[in-house]
């Protein structure tokens, strides 16, 4: 009997092992078609279920970007976008920052006289140089929705050199989707440390994260999505020595933005998949 009790837990033991070792092929070489039609800037997911039923998490789409809005903040929580060849373009920048007329009328919408001799810039969510397909993209961007203030350096330096570094994949033949956000309060810009500017209405946001989801250009508008799809992400303190380090300092993963914010970035895609691409620093997979 002893013997027989012996041979039984051995076999389920070879037979335990054998089912784990059969389930990595699978996870490993699955491939997820995702469908991404060039105006939809949010076909990975609503991270927050953002929606226009809920203030503080306001949905506001549009040809360029997707946006969930903060009215208490007064800022952006993220700004979803794709990037390719097809929005890109000759057209000049066109500096028109402007109060977005999409936002309830009787909510606070931010101006541009609200950041002037403040020691912060008019950052960018989405970049103007994203959308230079023609002067209606590019003015879309300076919508004051898809700006927050931003510590200078922080701005022109550092978060500048990641959004080359976007244009420079799709030029490498690549296709890439973007999701932009802000967490925390209080940054340091050019005359200090700030909460809020425009008497206490916007929010000055402590970081600036970023994920780049990576795929290679296909046909039609499709992405190919694998467990070696590569996935950047970043948090970089709202500060002007942020600027002293290069963007690939700050990588951190994807369930780490997560944890920090409260979100569910990439939720279209399966979980399984997620688990495997979110939980990773760039790099790691090469």
């Amino acid at each position: 009997m002893r013997q027989q009790l012996k041979t039984i837990t051995l076999a389920a033991v070879l037979l335990l092992a054998f089912d784990a070792c059969r389930t990595i092929p699978i996870a490993a070489s699955r491939t997820v078609a995702i469908d991404m039609p060039r105006a939809d800037n949010m076909a990975l997911g609503n991270p927050s279920n953002a929606s226009a039923s809920t203030p503080d998490n306001y949905l506001l789409v549009k040809p360029q970007y997707t946006i969930s809005y903060s009215r208490s903040r007064g800022i952006a929580n993220w700004v979803s976008w794709h990037l390719n060849q097809s929005w890109k373009g000759d057209a000049r920048r066109v500096d028109a920052f402007r109060p977005d007329l999409a936002l309830p009328s009787d909510w606070y919408a931010a101006r541009t006289g609200d950041y002037t001799n403040t020691g912060f810039d008019r950052g960018h969510l989405c970049p103007s140089d994203d959308r230079d397909a023609n002067a209606s993209d590019n003015a879309a961007t300076f919508l004051l929705t898809n700006i927050v203030p931003q510590a200078p350096r922080h701005n022109r330096e550092v978060w500048k050199n990641l959004e080359e570094y976007e244009r420079q994949l799709i030029n490498d033949g690549s296709d890439v989707y973007i999701i932009a956000g802000t967490s925390g309060t209080g940054g340091n810009g050019q005359n200090g440390y700030a909460t809020t500017l425009a008497n206490g209405k916007l929010t000055v946001p402590a970081t600036l994260y970023k994920i780049i989801v990576v795929v290679p250009r296909g046909s039609g508008d499709t992405f190919q999505l694998t467990p070696n799809t590569r996935i950047i992400a970043v948090n970089i303190p709202n500060v002007q020595t942020a600027a002293d380090k290069p963007w690939r300092a700050y990588l951190t993963t994807v369930d780490a933005l997560e944890q920090l914010t409260g979100y569910d970035f990439l939720s279209n895609i399966p979980t399984d998949l997620q688990q495997l691409i979110e939980s990773r620093v760039d790099g790691s997979n090469s």
